[in-house]
């Protein structure tokens, strides 16, 4: 019994979804999300509730369920309203701006590292250690985040670097206590 596939989708106002065989488009008013999903799964609509069913009970179907579901909820959301992931830049000299359609970042290396803005992916910094990204796919806008945190993770010693806002960085001691007996 799938909790999260037996769930419901409700379509807000003002975004309109169409179910093409198994072919979902969301449109609203951030922009339209189109997806094909596996054939075993039933997506239905009735009025504006979105429903996924499953043919039977195998580990594959099972899985598949909840992820349909979810990946449905995601794209009328997203439409709906825009998902965000905020970054934050810890670091002496560490810092971030916006050149164009291009976020430029100091990171303490010889040279800038320059980030082109995707298609379907906002980038905005309002202070020069804060970057956020938004946009209306999920997958996008995670992975967009994940890609800018590479460039310079945070160190565990003293916590420099690129790291999600409200992260918990783990810190090591250090050499405290090296040569002495």
């Amino acid at each position: 019994m799938s909790r999260i596939g037996n769930k419901h989708i409700d379509i807000p106002a003002g975004v309109e979804v169409k179910i093409d065989g198994h072919t979902v488009t969301a449109k609203g008013p951030n922009g339209t999300l189109t997806r094909t999903f596996d054939s075993r799964m039933e997506i239905q609509m009735e009025g504006s509730v979105i429903t996924v069913k499953r043919p039977n009970d195998d580990k594959e179907c099972r899985s598949l369920h909840g992820l349909t579901r979810t990946l449905i909820h995601n794209m009328v959301e997203g439409v709906h309203k825009n998902f965000t992931k905020e970054l934050e830049i810890n670091g002496v000299g560490y810092r971030a701006a916006k050149q164009g359609s291009n976020l430029v970042m100091n990171l303490g290396f010889s040279h800038q590292v320059i980030m082109p803005e995707i298609p379907g992916i906002k980038i905005e910094v309002p202070q020069p250690n804060r970057i956020t990204i938004i946009g209306p796919d999920k997958e996008k806008v995670g992975q967009f985040a994940a890609e800018v945190r590479e460039k310079r993770p945070p160190e565990p010693y003293k916590g420099k670097g690129i790291k999600y806002v409200g992260e918990t960085i783990i810190r090591k001691e250090g050499k405290a206590g090296k040569g002495k007996k």
